[in-house]
C-alpha cells in the first residue's frame, strides 16, 4: 500500500485506506456518483465513484476500511482518485495505526511538560482553575490528549492539541523573560487555556470534523464559557481576574475577520495572540514540507493560500545546522 502523501498525478494504486466520509451527488446533467474522501495518517484525498451501481463497488459505509483499486487525476491543482473497484476490508488485513496521523512526540511526555507550566502558576485561583480541567479531571485529560487542533490547517493529528497547547505556553513563558509588562500567571493560563473549546468543537478522530457546537459557537466562545463556568465553582473567584482570563480566550485570534469577536486589549492578550499565530503558521509550514518531504530542496514547491506566498525550503538548510 502507498500512502496517500506518496500518491501523484498518472498513478494506478491498489491498497486498504479508510473512509472518512462517503456522500450521493449529481452531476450538472442528473448523472448520480458518489463522493468519497480517503484517508490514512499522512492525510486525506478526494475520491470520486462515477458508476456507484457498477459489480465492482461493493457496500461500504463511512469509518469503513476499504480496499479499492482506481486511477489518480489532478482536478483544479488537486489530487483526485477514481475508484474502479471498492469492497470491504476484513480483520487481519489492516493495522489502524496507519490511518490515524499522530504527532510525532511522546504524549505522556507533552503532558508532564505541560504541567511543568501548570506548577508555575502561582496565583491561586488560577492555579486552581487549572487543577480542575488539568489535574482533576480524568475524562477531560483523555479527550485533551487524543484531541486534534484543527480540522485541516494546522495540527490536524492525534496529539496535535496537546502539541500546540505545549508550543504555545514554552512561547509565553519565553516572552515573559523579556518583558515584564506581563504577568505570567494570567498569561500562562492564558495560554494552557486558550484552546480547550476545541474538545467540543471538533469531534474525535477519525471524523476529526466540527460538531453542532463547534458549527453553532465556536472553540473560542466555548472555550470562554468553560472558564466561566469554572471559574464560579471556585469559591472568591476575582470576577476581574475571570474577565481579563476570558478576554485572552476571546482575543487571541487578534482579528475580526479571523475569528475573534475582540481585539486584544490586554498585554497578555496580544503575547498570546503572537505566539498562537507563531506556532500555528510555523507548524504549517512544518507539514507542507513535509507533504513534499520527495521534492528537491532547490525545487519551488507551488503557490501555498495559506501564506498567500510560492513556498521553497531553504536550500543549503543542512550546512546551516
Amino acid at each position: 500500500m502507498l500512502f496517500i502523501q506518496e500518491l501523484h498525478e498518472g498513478m494506478k494504486i491498489a491498497g486498504i485506506y479508510l473512509v472518512k466520509a462517503r456522500t450521493a451527488a449529481v452531476t450538472k446533467n442528473g448523472k448520480a456518483y458518489e463522493n468519497v474522501i480517503l484517508m490514512d495518517k499522512t492525510g486525506t484525498i478526494d475520491a470520486k465513484i462515477w458508476e456507484p451501481d457498477s459489480p465492482g463497488i461493493d457496500d461500504f459505509d463511512a469509518l469503513d476500511y476499504v480496499d479499492i483499486v482506481g486511477d489518480i487525476s489532478k482536478y483544479n491543482g488537486n489530487l483526485q482518485l477514481s475508484l474502479k473497484r471498492v469492497r470491504k476490508a476484513r480483520e487481519g488485513e489492516y493495522n489502524s495505526a496507519d490511518y490515524l496521523p499522530t504527532s510525532d512526540l511522546n504524549t505522556d511526555e507533552m503532558y508532564k511538560a505541560l504541567m511543568n507550566f501548570v506548577e508555575k502558576v502561582e496565583n491561586p485561583y488560577l492555579h486552581a482553575l487549572l487543577a480542575r480541567y488539568f489535574i482533576e479531571d480524568e475524562a477531560f485529560i483523555r479527550r485533551f490528549k487524543s484531541a486534534s487542533a484543527a480540522k485541516t490547517i494546522h495540527h490536524a493529528f492525534v496529539g496535535g492539541l496537546l502539541q500546540h497547547t505545549l508550543y504555545v505556553t514554552n512561547l509565553c513563558y519565553f516572552f515573559t523573560k523579556y518583558y515584564p509588562i506581563l504577568n505570567k500567571d494570567l498569561l500562562l493560563t492564558a495560554a494552557i487555556c486558550h484552546d480547550i473549546g476545541k474538545i467540543e468543537e471538533i469531534s474525535s478522530f477519525p471524523q476529526n470534523d466540527y460538531t453542532d457546537d463547534g458549527q453553532l459557537l465556536g472553540h473560542i466562545m466555548i472555550g470562554a464559557e468553560m472558564i466561566h463556568d469554572t471559574a464560579r465553582t471556585i469559591p472568591d473567584f476575582p470576577r476581574e481576574l475571570e474577565s481579563d482570563l476570558k478576554h485572552c480566550i476571546l482575543a487571541h485570534h487578534g482579528e475580526f475577520e479571523f475569528g475573534s469577536p475582540k481585539k486584544p486589549s490586554l498585554a497578555e492578550a496580544l503575547a498570546l495572540n503572537l505566539a498562537d499565530n507563531a506556532d500555528a503558521r510555523l507548524e504549517s509550514m512544518t507539514e507542507l514540507f513535509k507533504a513534499n518531504a520527495q521534492k528537491p530542496r532547490e525545487e519551488w514547491l507551488g503557490f501555498s493560500r495559506i501564506f498567500d506566498s510560492n513556498i521553497r525550503r531553504t536550500g543549503n538548510i543542512d550546512e546551516l545546522q
